[in-house]
């Protein structure tokens, strides 16, 4: 999914900067197909939050703005940060529990 990977892709690198590539990648891999496998309406919305973001990604000088957003508990907005950061972070450290948390 166009939209769903690189966010997750960018906010492991985040949350995680010694994670190594091939786990990152196969954490995003783990998201992208929960999100895929969401119940239609559900995956919709998720994914048309996600545009907004994935726009975050692109533009230049939003960094700041999608960073804002992943840290702050706005309503739509703020849960896709989440439900990505979930996945993500119950596939990895259901398969790699010795990874080290950033400090």
């Amino acid at each position: 999914m166009f939209v769903v990977a690189p966010f997750a892709e960018r906010l492991l690198i985040r949350d995680l900067p010694h994670l190594p590539s091939d786990r990152r990648a196969a954490a995003v891999d783990v998201v992208v197909a929960r999100v895929a496998g969401l119940p239609s309406v559900t995956r919709a919305g998720a994914l048309l939050i996600g545009i907004v973001h994935r726009l975050l990604l692109v533009l230049p000088a939003t960094a700041p703005v999608r960073d804002a957003l992943a840290r702050v508990p706005l309503p739509f907005l703020g849960d896709y940060p989440r439900l990505v950061r979930s996945l993500a972070y119950a596939s990895i450290w259901e398969r790699w529990p010795d990874t080290p948390v950033s400090p």
